[in-house]
């Protein structure tokens, strides 16, 4: 008699039993390709550009959560994941370093004048793939991304054609030593569980150093691939763009324009601002040649647009007339605004030195610019007509009651430099200081860049009611919200399935194929999890086949590595390439353009150079 025929509740029991296990297997099955499908649309509407990207991943998000691959427990992780912190403090950071207009002094003492975009991008892209070998490379890039803004301005070039490359170059340096990047230290504690020896500091100098090259002189050849993006600017802050502002400014007796002529002058603005006239301390009015020296209590008066007036002042030692004030213990709430004066104003007919205008309202009068006129009278002696623009400055709270009062009109805010306060060499040095806090251990990424954040702030280089303008809120969002979505290939089994199919096609391959096989893995397998998360799954199982094949793991773990630090294709693997992404005016689609050759390039160059360095 049969087991079945002689216990049928036993029998009943292993049919459910098997029934039960039969529908788990089923809607498992069904949540992977719900996972994959959605992963699939996402990236299709991604690369339509049809509709913004955070847009598109906040859809994925609801209809993840929809159908069950994301839990309602992790729908909203990645708002309080490090990548969201790093990429939203490195904004703020890098916009303090910009505004103190410090690396635009540096980078014109240091760095020969060079006029050929070619040239720029090599040297900018050459600099922080050298800084990412030995400090964060989203670090490097925020110290550098001022200067490409200052070098594209001065070349008459979108930002974009420098933006994305450097984000690429700070990728090839981390690859170049073992604290560059986290995959490298990953691979290094990989290696040590399975070998004994961690790889030391240097040990990926020789290919690191090999793809940087050939990145370098790629990105150099072929940056034309990108298609010029700019930054989306709204149609108020082009129409009330305005050129000839006129301004005045001080040579004080401490001054280092002291000696300079007025052709140093209009060099240091790139020629954007012309000095068209010169008082001298005695009242004695001198022509402005080119080669007029400059002496102590000389005021200048400057035509030009306010970006190009704010380098002439700022960096050449001049001083704003009339900034009594600015410098205050309440110096955060000083700040500039544009106005307009109306056809009633109580200041039409008046002058800025008759109306005592520091004395009466605490305002200085910083620049003025009137339609098809230039001036040759002093700031103060001009007086106001109906539709001049002007600039003051003061105290923010008491601005507002003064316009009305005076019937003047405030225009859009710009985010004009021009008269506004900064602190020079403060907003590098805390940078400076939470770089070397991250390369030396004692500080994690994240909490470095925030504190550096929050201390540009507390220490007025970036002014609190400018923090958010910086602060891109669509690329936070979609970061945010993609977090999630990716960990559900994790959640349901996705990872484990790509894994499984990876295993089972390198044993039929060749030495160098299965290689090839495990950085381009990598690389695809990135931008849904995070590099170190890539390294995390992808290593065991590149040092499991290679040591099953009888292999050494060295070289399949460094293919892992560079596979997941060279991730070109999307804006959303890795934060240095979110980081440029708003700035850049980049689309999602734009990634592919140029990181897709890229990273051909990346296996070609780094399976030979890997098979040659770590031989197996």
């Amino acid at each position: 008699m049969s087991e079945s025929h002689a216990n049928p509740a036993a029998s009943q029991c292993r049919d459910h039993v098997h029934d039960h296990h039969h529908i788990d297997s089923h809607a498992d099955g069904r949540r992977l390709a719900l996972a994959f499908l959605i992963i699939a649309g996402m990236m299709v509407a991604f690369i339509m550009g049809r509709w913004r990207y955070d847009l598109v991943a906040v859809c994925a998000l609801l209809v993840g959560l929809l159908v069950g691959i994301v839990p309602f427990e992790r729908a909203f992780v990645g708002f309080s994941n490090d990548i969201v912190i790093i990429v939203g403090s490195a904004l703020v950071v890098s916009a303090a370093v910009a505004r103190s207009g410090i690396m635009e002094i540096l980078i014109r003492r240091y760095v020969p004048r060079m006029s050929s975009p070619r040239l720029q991008l090599i040297v900018l892209v050459t600099i922080v793939t050298v800084l990412s070998a030995f400090v964060k490379n989203i670090g490097a890039l925020a110290i550098m991304m001022p200067i490409a803004f200052q070098m594209a301005r001065r070349s008459g070039v979108s930002p974009s054609m420098f933006l994305m490359p450097m984000a690429f170059g700070s990728l090839l340096g981390g690859l170049m030593t073992q604290i560059g990047t986290s995959p490298n230290i990953i691979v290094s504690g990989v290696r040590q569980e399975l070998t004994g020896t961690a790889f030391t500091m240097f040990d990926f100098t020789p290919v690191g150093a090999i793809l940087a090259v050939v990145g370098i002189v790629f990105l150099a050849l072929f940056y034309w691939l990108l298609p010029e993006r700019r930054r989306e600017e709204s149609g108020m802050d082009k129409a009330i763009e305005i050129k000839n502002y006129t301004t005045e400014a001080h040579v004080l007796p401490d001054s280092s324009a002291i000696g300079k002529t007025v052709g140093d002058l209009q060099s240091a603005a790139d020629g954007a601002a012309m000095v068209t006239g010169i008082v001298s301390g005695s009242g004695r009015r001198r022509t402005p040649l080119p080669d007029a020296t400059l002496k102590a209590g000389d005021i200048l008066l400057i035509e030009g647009d306010p970006e190009a007036l704010d380098k002439m002042v700022s960096q050449t030692g001049l001083s704003f007339a009339e900034r009594r004030g600015a410098a205050s213990r309440d110096s955060g709430n000083i700040g500039v605004i544009e106005a307009i004066i109306g056809e009633s104003s109580g200041l039409i007919g008046a002058s800025a030195q008759e109306l005592t205008l520091f004395d009466r309202t605490g305002l200085n009068l910083i620049a003025i610019s009137r339609r098809d006129q230039r001036f040759t009278k002093r700031l103060g002696e001009i007086r106001f007509q109906n539709g001049d623009v002007i600039l003051i400055q003061g105290h923010l709270k008491r601005i507002p009651e003064l316009l009305r009062e005076w019937d003047i009109l405030p225009l859009i805010e710009r985010g004009l430099k021009l008269g506004s306060v900064r602190n020079g060499l403060l907003p590098l040095s805390i940078l400076l200081i939470a770089m070397a806090a991250t390369a030396f251990g004692i500080v994690p990424v994240a909490p470095a860049f925030f504190a550096a954040a929050g201390l540009m702030i507390l220490t007025g280089a970036l002014p609190l009611r400018d923090v958010y303008n910086q602060i891109d809120g669509p690329i936070l969002v979609m970061l945010a919200c993609l977090i999630p979505v990716s960990e559900s290939l994790q959640l349901t089994g996705g990872t484990d399935l790509v894994a499984a199919l990876l295993t089972a096609t390198a044993v039929t391959l060749p030495g160098w194929g299965a290689l090839a096989l495990i950085m381009v893995a990598a690389m695809a397998v990135t931008p849904f999890l995070n590099n170190a998360a890539t390294v995390l799954v992808m290593a065991p199982i590149a040092a499991a086949f290679a040591t099953g094949l009888g292999y050494s793991p060295e070289a399949f773990l460094m293919a892992v590595a560079i596979g997941a630090g060279c991730d070109f294709l999307t804006p959303i693997g890795h934060q240095c390439n979110t980081l440029v992404m708003a700035p850049g005016g980049y689309r999602f689609g734009d990634y592919w353009r140029l990181g897709l050759p890229l990273s051909f390039l990346v296996v070609i160059v780094g399976v030979p150079a890997l098979m040659i360095v770590w031989p197996f």
